[in-house]
């Protein structure tokens, strides 16, 4: 017998809960499904709000095959495979297969290379599920070419309808005359994840039998007591508890941050993925304040990968600690932010002549080179000279933070740009 999650799946967008700002009336991806016309789109939301659901109804809505990889088991050779399936289907001017990648951001860059060409040509209309934002974890030339589409959690209404539902819908839990006669416990469960409300409620359902009764908090304790505190890595809590180590890590608390990296040890998270996000967060959140954080962190992850669990937690402990004291600036997080700003506002400008090679007698006649001022040749190895595009002018993205190291960098860069810091 399939699962409760399977069996209540929904099959249409009106069988569908939540998200009404994209599936409701006149809202865009209902539009898409009433036109016939699918864009590529990657699916960004927590774990059970239904991106996997929204993607098969979406194909079966309008009569596409549907072919589905999850980025956990799938290599290039994979995707290869799917996209040559795809073309295969495709038939004089037949509309493109859907494919659907389950944790796209968990494709490496080739993996996702290998991606663009298909959905470039239109081979295939790609649609990606991720709990992770994708402009961090998405190639730049795929997502341009797809839509982004923000998924909301469930609401606690819409998940005590999904259980109603449930015990009066499903053709096996109707016949047990189950009676909800509290919610809490069920919601704490599932972490607003539809799918582990599903696995839970079924839980409690065959402890009480086919005699049915009533379901309480008390009663989805016992059942499921273990659950209501453990970190569940595939689940929402992979997002919610990685988010709370680095914000303990900004915020300069060591014991939040041990509580956190405990939590995400205990569920079995990969250490590779804390080890990314530590480097993530010695650079973005500490940065110029100790460059040597990103170093340790950059150690600890090849540490790590040669020693492995169980000693990788102390490995991965002294790092934590580390960077939850260093002092914190995030100048060169908003420096890079604001330079990348700049280039999309003011475009491909040319590079400054003075500072172009010149490897060619045709490249020196042409100014290539000329009057770039080589700054070991002058007092103190600086040369005041410009050094962005002159439509530009003088930009000042970095701004140093208020702290002990970059106060000594602002004073260099007073000597050598008065006009620029003061």
């Amino acid at each position: 017998m399939p699962p409760l999650a399977e069996r209540l799946r929904p099959r249409t967008l009106d069988e569908y809960t939540g998200q009404e700002h994209l599936v409701g009336e006149g809202q865009v991806l209902r539009r898409a499904l009433e036109s016939g016309r699918l864009p590529s789109m990657i699916l960004w939301g927590p774990p059970g709000v239904g991106k996997t659901t929204l993607a098969h109804i979406l194909a079966k809505g309008l009569g596409r095959p549907f072919f589905e990889l999850s980025a956990i088991s799938a290599g290039v050779k994979d995707v290869r495979e799917a996209i040559d399936k795809a073309r295969k289907q495709q038939f004089f001017d037949s509309a493109a297969p859907v494919l659907f990648i389950d944790e796209i951001h968990r494709f490496s860059k080739s993996q996702q290379d290998a991606l663009l060409g298909a959905v470039e040509r239109g081979t295939v209309v790609l649609i990606g599920a991720t709990t992770e934002n994708p402009s961090f974890e998405v190639i730049p030339a795929l997502l341009s070419r797809a839509q982004v589409y923000i998924l909301q959690p469930l609401s606690r209404e819409q998940l005590i309808a999904l259980v109603d539902d449930a015990v009066t819908r499903d053709e096996f839990l109707r016949k047990q005359h189950l009676t909800v006669k509290q919610y809490d416990a069920l919601l704490r469960v599932s972490g607003g994840d539809a799918r582990k409300l599903y696995n839970a409620l079924e839980l409690v359902a065959q402890q009480l039998g086919s005699d049915g009764g009533d379901i309480t908090d008390e009663l989805v304790g016992t059942v499921i007591q273990n659950n209501l505190a453990r970190y569940d890595k595939s689940g929402e809590q992979h997002y919610d508890i990685v988010s709370a180590f680095i914000k303990s890590i900004r915020g300069s608390d060591p014991n939040g941050a041990l509580y956190w990296l405990a939590r995400m040890l205990e569920g079995g998270e990969s250490i590779e993925f804390i080890g990314r996000r530590l480097i993530i967060s010695a650079s973005e959140d500490i940065g110029m304040a100790n460059p040597n954080a990103l170093l340790l962190a950059t150690t600890c992850m090849e540490s790590i990968r040669m020693i492995g669990m169980p000693e990788a937690r102390i490995i991965l402990s002294q790092t934590t600690v580390y960077l939850a004291t260093s002092p914190k600036s995030n100048a060169s997080y908003a420096a890079i932010n604001a330079a990348m700003a700049e280039v999309r506002k003011s475009g491909d400008l040319p590079v400054p002549l003075h500072l172009r090679n010149a490897p060619t007698k045709l490249m020196k006649s042409a100014g290539y080179g000329e009057g770039y001022g080589y700054a070991h040749d002058h007092a103190g190895n600086f040369v005041d000279q410009d050094f962005t595009p002159e439509q530009i002018g003088r930009p000042t993205f970095y701004q140093p933070g208020d702290n002990p190291a970059e106060a000594g960098i602002l004073e260099r860069l007073k000597r050598w740009w008065p006009k620029r810091y003061r």
